[in-house]
């Protein structure tokens, strides 16, 4: 290699930074970790500086003076391949990334389907290799949250917390997305309106089927257990639950299903049947992802706010790295009309 070669060129530091700002080393300091007590004149030079320079801020550096480590993680405790099957999960981990990404920290995915996996992701998360943790947990009895609470790491969960209601949270108004779509079916001459709901161990699933027994006994029509089927937000749970409703009810003449995913395999099931959607049946789905866009017939659903719940989840995460108090976030749905209903 010759002496001019890129790969052997020192790295910019942060003293050659405050030399061409011509600023001390403390101003960059300062801008780097906030920009408090900095003019905004020198706010910019140092800006400017880094931008000519390519200083790149040592975060091993800055951890062992700060007590932090400059990141977060995205911790999902599901089986590893509801990740890849389910397209909300993806959704939420690429906004939660870009949002983290304007404070210039990065968020390291973890997938924890396990109680062994939990409890080893638990010990690297307590012994500080990241500030705060972003939790996709909503299951009764998954100990993960409480475990990170104790241990003092700052938490924020996708979706209202079964039992612990303190605990810091933002989620959508699963409730009222459900009055919205059976209220309607409903309003399209559906009467005897069947549900697939989620699992009854999660906020989702019991606020969803809570908003369909409420619009059923508003419009002064039976609720009836028969036609309530509970599966496990899966395509093939969605397909296995309809298969049983249609077995119970083959007079059916509506379906909500408690995710797009569900849907999807409500459809495929339907069809086998003979039955038209929308028809004989009009279907309605929940969260409006890309299940949703490539059924056939696209899928009328509820839109699930994900880009603001993933902005909200990072604010209130670094809220609370920052020291302030928990707090809770419920965003509002829409229901989106398509051909399915």
């Amino acid at each position: 290699m010759t002496p001019n070669n890129p790969a052997r060129r020192r790295r910019p530091t942060i003293h050659d930074v405050a030399r061409e700002a011509g600023v001390s080393r403390g101003t960059v300091s300062r801008v780097l970790n906030g920009g408090h007590y900095v003019s905004p004149a020198a706010a910019e030079a140092v800006n400017a500086a880094i931008r000519k320079t390519g200083y790149v801020v040592n975060r091993h550096a800055r951890s062992l003076i700060t007590g932090r480590s400059g990141s977060a993680a995205f911790l999902l405790t599901e089986p590893q391949e509801k990740f890849f099957e389910d397209p909300n999960f993806n959704v939420l981990l690429r906004g939660c990334t870009q949002a983290l990404a304007a404070h210039d920290i990065p968020l390291l995915l973890m997938i924890a389907g396990s109680r062994e996996e939990q409890r080893r992701l638990t010990r690297y998360i307590a012994a500080g290799h990241v500030d705060g943790v972003l939790l996709i947990s909503s299951h009764t009895g998954d100990p993960v949250a409480e475990e990170l609470v104790r241990a003092g790491i700052p938490v924020v969960m996708c979706g209202k917390p079964m039992g612990r209601t303190r605990l810091a949270h933002v989620a959508a108004d699963d409730r009222d997305g459900a009055r919205q779509m059976v209220g309607h079916l409903v309003a399209a001459g559906r009467r005897r309106i069947g549900t697939v709901t989620g699992p009854l161990d999660t906020s989702g699933g019991v606020d969803r089927l809570a908003g369909y027994r409420e619009v059923l006994a508003e419009a002064g029509l039976p609720v009836e257990d028969d036609l309530i089927v509970t599966a496990d937000y899966s395509r093939e749970g969605g397909a296995a639950a309809t298969a049983r409703l249609l077995d119970r009810r083959p007079d059916l003449d509506a379906l909500f299903v408690a995710s797009d995913l569900m849907a999807q395999g409500a459809l495929g099931v339907l069809e086998r049947a003979g039955r038209r959607v929308p028809e004989d049946v009009a279907v309605g789905g929940f969260d409006d992802s890309t299940a949703a866009l490539s059924s056939r017939p696209a899928l009328t659903t509820v839109r699930q706010p994900w880009d603001r719940i993933s902005t909200e989840m990072v604010r209130v995460l670094l809220s609370q790295i920052d020291g302030d108090a928990t707090s809770a976030v419920i965003l509002p749905t829409e229901l989106v009309p398509r051909d399915s209903a």
